[in-house]
């Protein structure tokens, strides 16, 4: 097993796919509820721009990281929040990571709205595998409950 944290790159497909749902969303058109986060470099110091899936479970906001442990993850870490865009509605928000044990109820849900999409990033977990399944997918996908402060 590799001691580096799980992360799958992008297709260049998925990248242009990427690109285009981002420019929409920047542009007041929000893809089956797509948002541009922007999270401000650990390393830089700029804004950082990227489409997100802002997911609600049980009245919370959540950003899960289907692609793992990725460049706006290490961000969110480092940032502890950022700015989710559709058009010209900009939410500041905070972000706090939950622990491999607060994810299972996330995971499912997401992966039962977002599945179609982002499935082929969980090794084969999907929104009707096992509890136990989910479980062991969860270290490979940060999840953040966000709050939005404005």
């Amino acid at each position: 097993m590799s001691s580096s944290p799980y992360y799958r790159k992008g297709s260049a497909m998925t990248v242009r796919f990427n690109r285009l749902v981002g420019w929409l969303a920047r542009h007041g058109f929000s893809l089956a509820g797509a948002a541009e986060m922007s999270v401000r470099g650990r390393s830089s110091g700029r804004m950082q721009r990227i489409p997100v899936n802002p997911h609600t479970y049980d009245g919370g906001q959540y950003l899960v990281s289907a692609r793992g442990h990725s460049q706006w993850v290490r961000n969110m870490r480092a940032a502890g929040g950022g700015e989710l865009r559709v058009g010209r509605k900009v939410r500041v928000f905070t972000a706090v990571e939950l622990s491999d044990e607060e994810k299972l109820p996330i995971l499912r849900t997401y992966l039962k709205k977002w599945g179609w999409e982002v499935n082929q990033y969980f090794k084969g977990a999907t929104a009707e595998s096992s509890d136990e399944e989910l479980v062991a997918a969860a270290p490979d996908h940060p999840v953040f409950r966000i709050t939005v402060t404005s």
